[in-house]
C-alpha cells in the first residue's frame, strides 16, 4: 500500500513538472518563431538568411499583400523583420557585394505602415562591425501601396543589418551579400 501511494505522488509529481516545463517553454517563442508562426502555410523559407532573418519564398503574410496594394511581385524571395513593420522582395537574389554589373541588388521594400510622404532612410553596416556603413535614401513617390523601390549595395560580401526609418516607424532586417 506505502510503495503504491509513493508511485501515485511520485506519477503526479512528474506530470505538474512536465506540464510547467512544456507550458514555460510554450509561453516565449523567439522572435524568429514568432514571424514564422505567422506565414501561410504555403510559405517556405529557403537559404541564405543570417542572424534573425530568414528569407522566405511562397504567399506573403496578408498585411504585407494588403501593403503592397496585391501587387507584389511573386516568385521572389523576400525578408521581414521580426516586427513584421517591413519586408523586402529580393529581385537580384543572391544579392552580391560591389556593384554588380550583369544585375542589381534591387530590393523592393514594402512597408506595413502608411508612409506619410516621408523617404526611407536605409542605414546598413556590416553585422559585428561599425564600418564600413553603407547609406540610402527611397523618396516616397512609387506606387501603388507602401512601397520604396532601391539598389542596395554593399562594399564588402557577409551578413549585413539594415535600419530601416520612414515616417515615424522604424524595421531591421539582415542580408547576406555574397
Amino acid at each position: 500500500m506505502r510503495m503504491r501511494r509513493l508511485l501515485i505522488i511520485s506519477l503526479v509529481f512528474t506530470i505538474a513538472v512536465g506540464c510547467s516545463n512544456e507550458s514555460a517553454a510554450t509561453s516565449r517563442p523567439s522572435p524568429t518563431a514568432r514571424v514564422a508562426e505567422s506565414l501561410p502555410p504555403d510559405a517556405s523559407i529557403v537559404p541564405g538568411g543570417c542572424a534573425v532573418t530568414h528569407v522566405y519564398k511562397g504567399h506573403e503574410p496578408s498585411w504585407l499583400d494588403s501593403a503592397g496594394a496585391h501587387n507584389n511581385p511573386t516568385g521572389l524571395p523576400y525578408v521581414l523583420d521580426v516586427q513584421q513593420t517591413a519586408a523586402g522582395f529580393i529581385f537580384g537574389y543572391p544579392l552580391r557585394a560591389g556593384h554588380p554589373t550583369d544585375r542589381a541588388n534591387k530590393v523592393l521594400w514594402v512597408v506595413r505602415f502608411p508612409r506619410n510622404a516621408s523617404p526611407l532612410d536605409i542605414n546598413g553596416e556590416l553585422s559585428g562591425a561599425n564600418a564600413p556603413a553603407v547609406h540610402v535614401t527611397q523618396p516616397a513617390d512609387s506606387g501603388p501601396g507602401e512601397i520604396y523601390p532601391s539598389i542596395v549595395d554593399v562594399p564588402q560580401p557577409g551578413c549585413w543589418r539594415f535600419d530601416l526609418s520612414w515616417s515615424v516607424h522604424h524595421a531591421a532586417v539582415y542580408l547576406v551579400y555574397q
